[in-house]
C-alpha cells in the first residue's frame, strides 16, 4: 500500500495570535510559516510524491504552494475530511480564555468524550480523517504501485488523531502526540498494520529545549495545545 507524508501547515497568524482557528476564514502563514512553506520542497526533495491532498484552508494551501510551483506536474487536491476539527463556538477565541472552559478537562483527559458546542465531536474528527486516508491510500495504490507516495497537508489534532489510529492508540491518548508547524509525519501502510516512520519530523531540535505548553497559549503545565500549538519560536 501507499505510504503517507502528513504535513501540518506552516505556523499561522492564528497561532502566533494564541487562537483557535478551526475553520475561520482568512487565516493565512505568518512570515515564520511562509519561510517553513517556502523550506519543503527542500526537505522533500528526492521523494517521489504521485499524489497531493490538502485540507481546503488557507493555511494549508499557503504551504503546498512552493512545494507545487517546484513540482509543477504535481495535481493538488482537495478533500474537506483532512480539514481543521470543527471547533464550533470555540473558533477564534483565545486559548488562554478557553483554559478556563470546562469542557477543556474533556478535551485533556477524555477526548473520546469531547464534543465542541456548535461544532463536532474529536471523535468524528478522527473517523471522518481515517475514512479519507484510507480512501486515498488505497486510490493512489491502484494508481501508482505499491511504492507510491501520497503527500496529504492537514491540521494539527487531525495529524495527531491519525497517529493514534495507526499505532492503535485509543483516542484518549492522542493528547500525548505533538506534530509542530510545517512538521512531517510519515506513515506506510500495509495490508496487515501501518508502520509509524516518522512523527512531528522538522528537522530542528530547538523545540526539544522550550516548553511545549507555553504560558501564552494557555496551556497548563502537562496539557497538550488545542489546534496544535505554535511550535518552537
Amino acid at each position: 500500500m501507499a505510504t503517507l507524508i502528513l504535513v501540518r501547515h506552516g505556523r499561522s497568524t492564528a497561532n502566533t495570535a494564541g487562537l483557535l482557528a478551526g475553520w475561520t476564514p482568512g487565516v493565512a502563514l505568518d512570515e515564520r510559516g511562509a519561510e517553513q512553506a517556502a523550506a519543503l520542497p527542500g526537505r522533500l526533495a528526492g521523494v517521489p510524491v504521485a499524489a497531493a491532498v490538502t485540507s481546503p484552508l488557507q493555511r494549508c494551501r499557503e504551504t503546498l504552494a512552493p512545494l507545487l510551483a517546484a513540482r509543477p506536474e504535481l495535481e493538488l487536491h482537495t478533500d474537506d475530511r483532512i480539514g481543521e476539527c470543527h471547533y464550533g463556538d470555540w473558533s477564534g477565541r483565545k486559548l488562554a480564555e478557553l483554559a478556563d472552559e470546562p469542557l477543556m478537562r474533556i478535551v485533556q483527559q477524555h477526548p473520546s468524550a469531547a464534543a465542541f458546542p456548535g461544532g463536532e465531536s474529536l471523535r468524528a474528527m478522527q473517523a471522518r480523517a481515517v475514512d479519507a486516508v484510507r480512501e486515498w491510500d488505497a486510490r493512489v495504490e491502484e494508481e501508482h504501485g505499491s511504492d507510491a507516495v501520497l503527500l496529504m497537508c492537514s491540521h494539527g489534532d487531525v495529524i495527531k488523531s491519525l497517529v493514534a489510529d495507526a499505532l492503535g492508540m485509543h483516542l484518549d491518548l492522542f493528547q500525548r502526540v505533538a506534530v509542530e508547524p510545517c512538521s512531517v509525519t510519515v506513515i506506510r501502510y500495509t495490508p496487515v498494520r501501518p508502520f509509524l516512520l516518522r512523527l512531528g519530523d522538522t528537522g530542528d531540535f530547538a523545540a526539544f529545549t522550550a516548553d511545549p505548553a507555553a504560558p501564552e497559549q494557555g496551556a497548563a503545565a502537562g496539557d497538550a495545545v488545542v489546534g496544535g500549538g505554535a511550535g518552537a519560536a
